[in-house]
């Protein structure tokens, strides 16, 4: 059984007055580690990401000049705390003083039950995978939503592929601008986040799948097989160096070696994500897929 004491702020709030209001002593550094979070990969065996607390706080540093997030900001704790998209939702309302909403896993797996919620509790933050998101665009196309506005100010893709197409419907029937549809590429690795791609309604008419930019804290290459840098629309291999890149993998020193490698004369570490994309004329990148065709 739960041997945990709940504390009552109202009733109890005489016995915790007489305790200090001084935040706690904390010898906790920023290159301490926040989190181990298990991925796959294209492997199929797990592997512990080591990240840390430095690695997240300047996620959220790095992209405040884009979303500046607020304390009236509603988000939803959607994913599993066992994915890393978890971590942005988590703290990206912690540490900005908003609301966190934690979705029940029912309520989850069912779209009109979500997207119920989404109105009840006003939420202006929404991360989703491009596949989940497809669910709420059915549901948000059904007759008896359309009297009904959600109160959205940015949906923040990322976890896979986003096929712009799918996303005409949503475009149709909302702004171009409200909310802002933001497509995020990135990787447990390399803490959550890599690109920032605000969608148009010009991407959705492309089959490509744009990426954007790297975040102002990373560096990304798109090198070949010779870790030589490949010309503009030629693709090749992503490489991503830069604040977000974590220590590497629990217990497993072979594998970070083989993944976590230094470019040139330089000191720091870059992922080899094995993903394939190209830069294109204008700066931005194109996603193009795994290099073993695997998720």
């Amino acid at each position: 059984a739960n041997q945990a004491q709940p504390v009552c702020l109202d009733t109890d709030w005489e016995f915790i007055s007489q305790f200090s209001g001084d935040n706690p002593f904390s010898t906790v550094t920023p290159d301490h580690l926040a989190y181990v979070i298990y991925t796959s990969g294209s492997t199929g065996k797990p592997k512990g990401v080591l990240v840390n607390h430095s690695n997240v706080v300047r996620l959220f540093l790095a992209t405040e000049q884009w979303y500046h997030f607020n304390s009236n900001d509603v988000w939803t704790l959607f994913h599993s705390y066992a994915f890393d998209f978890s971590v942005w939702e988590l703290w990206g309302a912690l540490l900005y003083g908003g609301r966190l909403v934690i979705v029940p896993y029912w309520i989850s797996r069912d779209p009109k039950a979500f997207y119920r919620l989404l109105l009840q509790e006003q939420v202006t933050v929404l991360n989703q995978t491009p596949s989940a998101f497809r669910q709420l665009i059915w549901v948000d196309q059904l007759p008896e939503m359309t009297q009904v506005e959600l109160s959205l100010r940015w949906v923040v893709f990322g976890g896979e592929a986003l096929e712009p197409r799918s996303l005409q419907p949503w475009f149709k029937r909302h702004s171009y601008h409200t909310p802002q549809l933001v497509n995020m590429y990135g990787i447990t690795e390399t803490t959550v986040h890599v690109t920032y791609r605000p969608i148009t309604w010009a991407d959705t008419e492309s089959r490509s799948s744009f990426i954007g930019i790297a975040i102002p804290d990373l560096q990304l290459y798109i090198l070949d097989d010779q870790l030589q840098p490949v010309p503009i629309s030629v693709p090749g291999q992503m490489y991503v160096g830069g604040a977000g890149v974590t220590r590497g993998y629990l217990h497993r020193p072979e594998l970070t070696q083989d993944r976590f490698i230094k470019l040139g004369t330089g000191e720091k570490n870059y992922y080899k994500t094995g993903d394939l994309a190209r830069y294109l004329p204008d700066g931005n990148i194109e996603y193009l897929g795994r290099i073993d065709h695997q998720v």
